[in-house]
């Protein structure tokens, strides 16, 4: 899935490393997207790295079409924080995405006008 780059979306450093195993890890440069709900990782650099799909998931695309990937999980680092997410295991050629609910773990938020991500704080009721 080719990434189309848009007003708006901004581009965040992040390392990811097999879940308990800091030693496999590898630094990307992920397009920030709050439109993409899980981050999004080329797959032959997470088979590179050991991490194993743990299921399927279903995923709507920007063009409505209806795809299947699989998902695993990794240890992700960003912004001084660091813990899991699921990935989604992406198109070979695809651009690494940083999704919203990989941000929402991690308690951040976007500012669209200063392209940035900002820490929120959620209500829990």
């Amino acid at each position: 899935m080719a990434y189309s780059f848009r007003m708006g979306t901004f581009r965040e450093q992040i390392r990811i490393s097999v879940l308990n195993n800091g030693e496999k890890a590898e630094s990307l440069d992920a397009v920030v997207d709050s439109g993409a709900a899980y981050t999004w990782i080329p797959s032959p650099l997470l088979q590179k790295m050991g991490v194993s799909p743990l299921r399927k998931q279903k995923l709507k695309i920007a063009n409505g079409q209806v795809i299947e990937r699989d998902a695993g999980v990794v240890q992700i680092q960003f912004r001084g924080q660091t813990g899991p997410t699921r990935i989604i295991f992406g198109d070979p050629k695809s651009e690494p995405l940083l999704g919203a609910i990989t941000l929402e773990e991690f308690g951040l938020g976007i500012d669209p006008l200063n392209k940035t991500l900002i820490q929120v704080t959620y209500l829990q009721v």
